[in-house]
């Protein structure tokens, strides 16, 4: 195979705030492979909170790249992702990159969806939310508004205030589905304040309240939570998620964190066999990287893939939301092109 990869920036459409700090764009990987004249693409979308970043995602792919230049079967897709584990370690969006740009090399070829050649129904999508990130709360009120063909959102709190940021949500949309996510910001007693809180303005569900993890505090959380709790930074990949039987209601899989929709879909099944409901997240990524995931969708209880729909300009068209459902179409592998 032959493989390049190019960085570039994107930048949402306002500042996105959340419990650990606000960001206005982020720097992305495009990752590309040829292999018989087709070309297979994959983007990483590195976060800091993963010790990652654009430039040790470069790093990672040169080190890779002599290795992944002597596949002459890109169908070999199990050896070759078992391969990208034992180099890669935890470098989650090298691995995503990669594993997407295979698994769209692989659709192209045979000239199919990623869904199809799953089995899967994308009528069987769940809806996406969208999310508002922190700001003061008249601002907050404004995004839900600007948001209103979503008929579910996710909110972010974690911040001073908390209980004013969800109540001008909430006042600023009567009828919708409300979720949030605490990113890790509280203590547990804060956890057990804040959950009851969300529960009187009719939240759904609350996302990762505790930093990453002392299983003690989660026992206790949800032991006198009034609502289920999903966890993300504290599931990463398909191992850690027997742990958590019994300490938690969900988990949310992004791609960028686990290593791309192989690992995505064990994450499902082990969830699965666990009990545990399942969420499909992403970070700010463009439609590229989006796509990877939304062709999962179909297997999961919650989607949150809006991270295109928060930037202000998008380099790919592809798989997207219309009113917060995923239309996913028939082009062949991820379904992605240039804008």
């Amino acid at each position: 195979m032959n493989i390049s990869w190019e960085t570039f920036k994107v930048h949402t459409a306002h500042p996105f705030g959340i419990s650990r700090g606000v960001k206005t764009g982020d720097d992305l990987v495009w990752f590309r492979l040829e292999h018989e004249g087709i070309e297979g693409w994959g983007e990483a979308a590195p976060q800091g909170y993963y010790g990652e970043s654009a430039a040790t995602v470069e790093a990672a792919l040169q080190k890779l790249a002599p290795s992944l230049e002597q596949v002459e079967d890109p169908f070999r897709l199990e050896p070759i992702e078992r391969d990208l584990r034992s180099a890669l370690g935890h470098n989650g969006s090298v691995h995503s990159a990669v594993s997407s740009a295979l698994h769209d090399w692989v659709g192209k070829r045979v000239g199919l969806p990623l869904w199809k050649m799953w089995g899967l129904d994308p009528a069987n999508a769940p809806l996406s939310s969208f999310t508002i990130g922190i700001d003061e709360p008249d601002v907050m009120a404004k995004k839900t508004k600007e948001a209103s063909e979503y008929p579910i959102l996710k909110i972010k709190l974690g911040s001073p205030d908390d209980e004013a940021r969800l109540r001008a949500v909430r006042e600023a949309a009567t009828d919708k589905t409300l979720r949030v996510d605490a990113n890790a910001a509280w203590t547990p007693s804060e956890a057990v304040e804040g959950i009851a809180m969300c529960a009187h303005y009719g939240v759904e569900f609350v996302e990762q309240p505790l930093p990453h993890c002392d299983w003690d505090e989660l026992a206790f959380v949800r032991a006198r939570a009034s609502l289920p709790i999903v966890v993300d930074e504290s599931s990463i990949v398909a191992t850690d998620i027997p742990k958590l039987d019994g300490l938690v209601d969900g988990i949310n899989i992004k791609l960028a964190k686990c290593g791309g929709p192989r690992e995505a879909i064990r994450m499902v099944h082990t969830a699965r066999a666990c009990g545990l409901s399942v969420m499909l997240g992403c970070m700010l990524e463009t439609t590229l990287g989006i796509a990877a995931a939304a062709h999962v969708a179909p297997l999961v209880d919650y989607v949150d893939l809006d991270g295109a729909a928060l930037l202000k300009e998008d380099p790919f068209t592809g798989p997207h939301l219309e009113a917060g459902r995923i239309v996913l179409g028939d082009a062949p592998g991820l379904g992605v092109d240039r804008a």
